[in-house]
């Protein structure tokens, strides 16, 4: 439980390999989902934006952890260091 917002914050690990081309055309279409599954055997779904800020020339490589609510409300996304 997150005391100073009151409300606890769920996470998930993901490992993401996404291609630089692979995450363009995913970027372009409208109300694109990146689909994976979780380091702990969930399968999630999130919207492609929320990388934006990572992706290099290379793509999107790396783990992130991912962070919502308990309405599963997206919060905000994290690149663990290797």
């Amino acid at each position: 439980m997150n005391a100073a917002s009151g409300f606890s914050m769920r996470q998930i690990i993901v490992d993401l390999n996404i291609s630089a081309d692979e995450y363009l055309k995913h970027y372009q279409r409208v109300a694109s989902m990146v689909e994976t599954v979780s380091r702990d055997g969930l399968r999630v779904q999130f919207p492609t934006g929320i990388l934006q800020r990572f992706v290099t020339r290379e793509g999107v490589h790396g783990t992130f952890v991912i962070y919502f609510d308990d309405n599963n409300k997206f919060q905000r996304i994290e690149r663990l260091e290797p």
